[in-house]
């Protein structure tokens, strides 16, 4: 059993979390998640089981989210669970303002992640520093913001921002809510966050633990094939020779390969029956193999033409 499946992570648990008890409803083991949310967001948690967490590297990258920002506080963690360093109240800030500010986000950015994140410095992870007391000097990153749309405004002496958010990966929208506060020089902290588009899944097609153990109990899970995730990849189709050697490990120039774009970089790899054997790299003039699927080799030896050599051993 392999494939993809829409989770929709609900609040209070990790990634870990979810992927421990899709364990025991699915009754497997290899079982990945392709992005972390934190224990206070939902939404979208694409999840790969079987052979298909080869594959996760590949799925598109863009994400959305659905996020609230509270203006007036600053936290440890960036987040409403974290201890409050900071509070004043701002019961003049306008939206305008905050419209102003927000245009300095959009677009490819410099961004510092929180001191309580799973990124590594120096071999440790930055919440365990941050634990521990540890000053902190963490370098910015480059992410993409694609889009910031002010979806709801609600005034008061500690007035709130619903936003929808369009980025790239690697983006912490906890940073997004520090950073606001920095900028309107009133501090600010995400309350709540909904992840609604991950990996080309959509918040709309997921399933809830509830949904899924329903549809366990009446057979009609079904599981999103890899050559469905991957339809984003460009496609190259290898004759049953090549592709037989390809899976093999065997580097396939690429002149001998039809319709294959130069521009191309990452692609999936088919063999003629359409079936999905894997993901190659064109580089030095060579398609090579990333990733081949465990059933490939077998598949296409099986599919091979038998040579006219080895019928005549053969036959005699």
């Amino acid at each position: 059993m392999q494939g993809f499946l829409n989770l929709n992570k609900p609040i209070g648990f990790t990634s870990h979390d979810c992927v421990g008890k899709l364990r025991r409803l699915l009754g497997l083991r290899r079982i990945g998640h392709g992005g972390t949310l934190d224990p206070m967001a939902t939404g979208v948690l694409p999840i790969a089981f079987g052979n298909a967490t080869r594959l996760l590297q590949y799925l598109p990258t863009a994400k959305a989210y659905q996020a609230t920002i509270r203006l007036g506080i600053r936290t440890a963690t960036d987040d409403i669970t974290g201890a409050a360093i900071a509070t004043q109240a701002v019961p003049n800030l306008s939206l305008e303002q905050v419209k102003q500010a927000l245009g300095q986000f959009e677009g490819r950015i410099q961004q510092i992640p929180p001191n309580f994140s799973a990124i590594q410095v120096a071999g440790q992870r930055l919440y365990d520093l941050a634990r521990r007391g540890e000053i902190l000097d963490v370098p910015a990153r480059p992410v993409e913001i694609f889009k910031l749309e002010v979806l709801d405004w609600r005034a008061g002496d500690f007035p709130e921002l619903d936003l929808a958010i369009a980025c790239g990966p690697g983006t912490y929208i906890r940073a997004i809510a520090r950073d606001l506060g920095i900028v309107l020089a009133t501090g600010g902290t995400l309350t709540a966050l909904s992840r609604t588009a991950s990996c080309g899944f959509q918040l709309s097609e997921s399933y809830s633990f509830e949904t899924l153990a329903a549809c366990l109990q009446s057979g009609s899970l079904t599981p999103i094939e890899p050559t469905i995730a991957l339809a984003h990849l460009p496609l190259v189709q290898l004759e049953a020779e090549t592709a037989w050697r390809w899976c093999c490990g065997q580097p396939t120039p690429v002149e001998t390969v039809a319709d294959l774009d130069p521009t191309h970089q990452i692609l999936r790899v088919h063999d003629q029956a359409g079936n999905l054997l894997g993901i190659g790299e064109q580089t030095a003039g060579l398609l090579v193999a990333k990733v081949v699927m465990p059933e490939s080799q077998q598949r296409t030896q099986l599919a091979r033409p038998i040579r006219a050599e080895h019928q005549i051993q053969t036959q005699s």
